[in-house]
């Protein structure tokens, strides 16, 4: 319908009034207004005039671009290029200056006719969209940040089945969504290492809270990862839990720098004790050497000569237990969980601490004698113990005195982050030594930060510490005044209705028999006191000095062996090599390894071998003999 009529003298267009170009749209609530084909206003409604601040008798002959965008405006001559043509209407978004800033608005443009239906003009309804412009990009800029994320991302419903995961985390399980859908892979489920920790990860996502852990899976390519794992609710606006966004983060090259920080802190605590158990070693020599001297000279003395074994016995006993503990804290070791004593490891360690810590240093123990056993790992646990007793001993420089103390805290006393309703023990080391600025104690955490001086520390110490707690699923406290002295309470988690049974006192006489032995050791004092102990016991006793000679002897067909008793790394030929050719020509034969230390790599070698039986040095020959008695009778436990 026309609503513009032409002039009959001059030809050119006459516009009526603003009404009736307006037409019913006048009083509507959406914005409207009237062009003409060079871009300036012919009419506006009140909506319109009201958007941009100004009313409808000023908006006559302004220009559109001075209220555009001027990218948008450009596209105005294209617009109206399309409006002339079929079907003479055009739906387009373009950004419009009002006086609250620029907004986005949506317009359906039609054609305006002249009396011959020729176009002359532009009708534009519209309504502002900016919210929805604005929501669109938002939406846009997260879907695309989710995408393209680094960190691997799932999101699945309640029950745990998946719905969606981004590209990373494809990437990182080698599977796509369509895959997942189809074969139903709980997502949830991977890298945890039994049912009991994958139901304790559902009680915890289910009463609402977040759940964090770090947790290892093979990769589809068959590589071992570690990955730190966080899982969290997503609730409706009723606050029902309706999904779960699960973030998957490789942190594989972490956990290699953390076993190497652990393991230069265990080197660095053990150099810190090398000086105090030279000297304590020094002393275990001179007692065996003067007992021995003496027992020499008095050798038809009885009294005299049992009173000298017994105390060079008992020398030997405290040599082996300084050699056990050196080898725990230079040895890596895998990290194996079991129940343990607190306040015997914590004895035990202040034995051996008491004796290497300047002498005005002194301990005191506290101990709970009704606490439960402690869920840990003893190397690691050890490890705690003694870089707290260190730190303890450097705050101290003029002496002091270190306190241990233990007992059972229930969970709820914890820190919101680690409460889980069972018991934990606390061990709390305390000094009487300089204590920290609030400054220092912010930092005491961080690797490699240390107030010593120079080439007498790394800082690596309690950082170490915070890891071992943390990895056992515990925390840490401090409190510290300055000038007062400092103590670090660790709360670790408790084993509930376990008794770590004492072990059983052995008698002193092993059974004999008549097997024949071959005993291989190139320590030629070992060697033949283990053939003379097993000759007095019946047995038929032969030996090789070095793993060569035994090799020939078990290549021998006349050499009657029932078992060998074999040492580790000898020359010639090492254990794994002599056991080899034992397998391999006279597989009955029962093979004991003696070891004072199993490597990570031979254990491997004799675990393809199929090997069993190791008895680790030094050993009593009671222990010795009753074990060669059970694995040759098929009696053994495996050790």
């Amino acid at each position: 319908m026309s609503v513009v009529s032409c002039d009959p003298i001059t030809g050119t267009s006459v516009y009526p009034k603003s009404e009736v170009l307006l037409g019913a749209w006048a009083g509507s609530a959406a914005l409207v207004y009237c062009r003409d084909w060079q871009g300036r206003m012919l009419a506006a409604n009140h909506s319109f005039a009201r958007k941009f601040g100004c009313n409808v008798a000023e908006m006559a002959g302004r220009p559109l671009a001075s209220l555009m965008h001027q990218d948008d405006a450009s596209a105005l001559t294209t617009a109206d290029l399309e409006l002339q043509q079929s079907p003479k209407r055009v739906a387009r978004e373009s950004r419009w200056l009002t006086p609250q800033g620029w907004r986005w608005i949506s317009w359906e443009e039609n054609t305006l006719l002249d009396e011959k239906s020729a176009p002359i003009g532009v009708r534009a309804v519209g309504h502002d969209i900016t919210r929805q412009r604005v929501a669109e990009e938002q939406y846009f800029k997260l879907s695309s940040a989710v995408e393209q994320s680094p960190i691997a991302m799932a999101i699945t419903d309640a029950t745990g089945q998946v719905q969606y995961v981004n590209a990373k985390f494809t990437e990182a399980t080698g599977y796509t969504l369509e895959q997942m859908l189809d074969n139903h892979l709980q997502v949830l489920r991977e890298g945890h290492p039994d049912e009991a920790s994958y139901q304790k990860f559902w009680e915890t996502v289910r009463s609402g809270r977040e759940w964090r852990g770090d947790l290892a899976r093979e990769r589809h390519d068959g590589k071992r990862i570690w990955e730190s794992v966080q899982v969290s609710c997503l609730r409706n606006t009723s606050g029902e839990i309706t999904n779960l966004l699960c973030l998957r983060e490789d942190i594989s090259e972490r956990k290699i720098l953390e076993d190497q920080l652990r393991q230069a802190q265990k080197m660095e605590s053990l150099g810190t004790l090398a000086g105090g158990i030279a000297h304590d070693f020094n002393n275990i020599i001179a007692v065996i050497n003067g007992y021995a001297e003496f027992a020499m000279l008095n050798a038809g003395d009885v009294d005299s000569l049992q009173k000298s074994v017994r105390e060079i016995k008992r020398a030997a006993q405290r040599a082996s237990g300084l050699v056990r503990q050196i080898l725990t804290f230079s040895r890596k070791a895998e990290v194996s969980f079991s129940a343990l004593d607190l306040n015997q490891q914590a004895k035990d360690l202040v034995t051996l601490l008491a004796e290497t810590f300047p002498r005005n240093v002194t301990f005191q123990l506290a101990l709970d004698k009704t606490l439960p056993p402690l869920l840990a790992d003893q190397n690691q646990l050890q490890q705690i113990v003694l870089n707290l007793c260190v730190n303890a001993r450097d705050a101290m420089p003029s002496g002091g005195t270190i306190t241990l103390t233990t007992s059972t805290v229930e969970g709820t006393a914890l820190p919101i982050s680690v409460q889980t309703g069972r018991p934990y023990a606390c061990l709390a080391v305390s000094d009487t030594g300089t204590g920290m600025s609030p400054e220092v104690r912010a930092r005491i955490f961080e690797p490699f930060y240390t107030t010593k001086p120079i080439n007498q520390g790394t800082g690596l110490g309690l950082s170490v510490v915070y890891g071992i707690v943390a990895s056992h699923e515990g925390t840490i406290e401090v409190n510290s005044t300055l000038g007062a002295g400092s103590t670090f309470k660790i709360y670790l988690p408790l084993v509930e209705n376990t008794i770590i049974a004492p072990v059983a006192a052995k008698a002193t006489n092993f059974p004999g028999g008549t097997e024949s032995l071959l005993v291989v050791d190139d320590e030629a004092p070992l060697r033949l006191l283990l053939e003379a102990a097993f000759i007095r016991k019946g047995y038929k006793v032969s030996s090789a000095y070095d793993g060569l000679n035994a090799i020939e002897k078990i290549a021998d067909p006349e050499h009657q062996i029932d078992a060998v008793l074999l040492d580790l790394n000898m020359p010639g030929a090492n254990g794994v090599e002599v056991l080899r050719v034992i397998k391999a020509t006279r597989p009955h034969i029962k093979v004991m390894i003696l070891t004072g230390h199993l490597t990570p790599a031979a254990h491997k070698e004799f675990e393809k071998l199929g090997q069993k039986h190791f008895v680790k040095k030094p050993y009593t020959l009671d222990e010795l003999g009753r074990y060669l008695r059970e694995v040759l009778d098929g009696t053994e436990t495996v050790s």
